[in-house]
């Protein structure tokens, strides 16, 4: 059970709460990194099969990776190949080593958001390890949302603290993930493709758990073992569009405006000879999530429908805009007749403007209970899968038509908590919080309206 308080929230939603877990459990679960593994990666005799791929193992097996998710995926793989493991070197959050039961795997702890020499010298230990690997070796690589910061290597003469300088201005610069991580391939030594690179001519098997919408695998943990389509020259524009050329350390300027000029060479890019024993697999996803929560839905007895995985913008519109969704359900049975589920996945934002408590999903569903008060049979949920909503210790939350009418009654206003950006604190008081503690993963959010 991976939602805590589920009967809570069947006390304060009724009945149709039930199947709204149930439902978020299944895409939870679709998420889970040791089950994604399990899924995905088989041994039989001395073939790895991954899906349609079968590589035959005739040399040694290593295993590298690193994510917020890549220890839990290291424990999977390790209960698959076991003593096929030669060695691995897998990099995770500092603090969450102990977690995990690995002989022959080394989990090496670094730090996030901002990279660290922790993070240095692991990176610095993979690179070590795959330039040995020999022609019939087999790489397993792990790549999870987090990657990017927890396995640094700068290039050339750029220092950690000069890369650390980076990444602050362009997470302050309201730079999209795409973009900051465009700059920072351009700036390393194993991402952008450099990690195949330097494996060349062993088999390159790279397992995938996906944090960016839309699943573009050159952006995931930047795309250490995919083609990389962007440029030096790229990179530049981004420098610039944000007001960051003066601002970066001269070092990175220097880096990137020699990179422009041809003076350092670009990162692999598709076509390359490097990727052609290269496979990149994404095993757990926003919208492997999604379609399992709609098998889910099915077989509850609903219409469901995937209306998209690539759900953006400010979470208080959005949360408008799923509303009226809902609402044209119930009046008119459209876009899908009733009973019905609708499933959204995405990440939106949100503008801080006041002073108060909540996270994305939260504030989404509080502009969504607005809209939908005093409506029967409809409920709207929204949690982020990684089981951290904001800064708060709830995923998200869920609300019905009663829940703002709930709030009235206790002279609770929600327009004003919602100007404030206080959804927290509204759902404590009226109650609607879906608690599942950290989950291990990330694949985004899961939005959902179900209606009986």
């Amino acid at each position: 059970m991976r939602i805590k308080n589920r009967d809570e929230l069947v006390e304060v939603l009724g009945e149709k709460a039930e199947n709204a877990i149930e439902i978020l459990e299944e895409g939870l679960k679709a998420a889970d990194p040791y089950e994604a593994v399990l899924k995905t990666l088989k041994l039989k005799g001395s073939e790895v099969f991954v899906r349609d791929l079968r590589a035959e193992v005739k040399g040694r097996v290593f295993v590298v990776g690193a994510g917020k998710a890549s220890g839990r995926m290291a424990e999977a793989v390790e209960s698959i190949l076991g003593e096929l493991i030669n060695e691995g070197i897998v990099i995770v959050p500092r603090g969450t080593a102990n977690r995990y039961k690995v002989k022959r795997i080394h989990l090496w702890e670094a730090d996030h958001p901002i990279p660290s020499k922790s993070g240095v010298e692991g990176a610095s230990r993979i690179l070590e390890l795959v330039r040995e690997l020999k022609e019939d070796d087999v790489l397993i690589v792990l790549i999870s949302g987090g990657g990017s910061a927890l396995m640094p290597l700068p290039a050339n003469d750029i220092s950690i603290e000069e890369k650390q300088k980076l990444t602050d201005l362009l997470l302050k610069s309201g730079a999209s993930i795409e973009e900051i991580n465009t700059v920072r391939k351009h700036v390393s030594r194993i991402k952008g493709g450099w990690l195949a690179y330097n494996a060349y001519p062993a088999t390159v098997v790279s397992l995938i758990i996906s944090d960016v919408v839309g699943d573009p695998m050159n952006m995931i943990a930047s795309g250490p073992t995919v083609p990389d389509p962007t440029t030096f020259k790229d990179a530049y524009k981004i420098l610039t569009k944000y007001g960051l050329l003066d601002r970066v350390p001269s070092t990175i300027r220097g880096y990137i405006e020699e990179g422009v000029k041809g003076a350092h060479p670009e990162t692999p890019k598709p076509g390359s000879k490097v990727f052609s024993k290269v496979y990149n697999t994404i095993i757990a996803s926003n919208n492997i999530s999604l379609s399992a929560m709609k098998k889910k839905a099915n077989s509850l007895g609903y219409n469901a429908i995937i209306l998209t995985s690539f759900l953006e913008g400010e979470a208080r519109e959005v949360g408008s805009v799923v509303a009226s969704i809902g609402k044209e359900i119930l009046v008119h049975d459209r876009p899908v007749k009733k009973p019905a589920v609708v499933l959204f996945g995405g990440e939106t934002t949100v503008t801080i403007r006041g002073h108060g408590r909540g996270g994305r999903n939260q504030e989404l569903v509080l502009s969504a209970a607005i809209k939908i008060k005093g409506l029967k049979d409809i409920l709207i949920a929204s949690i982020g899968s990684d089981g951290i909503d904001g800064v708060t210790d709830a995923a998200g939350a869920m609300v019905d038509g009663e829940t703002v009418l709930r709030a009235e009654r206790e002279n609770i206003d929600p327009e004003q908590y919602l100007l404030n950006n206080d959804s927290y604190t509204f759902f404590k008081k009226v109650g609607g919080l879906v608690y599942t503690g950290p989950t291990g993963t990330n694949v985004n959010d899961f939005t959902m309206i179900l209606i009986k």
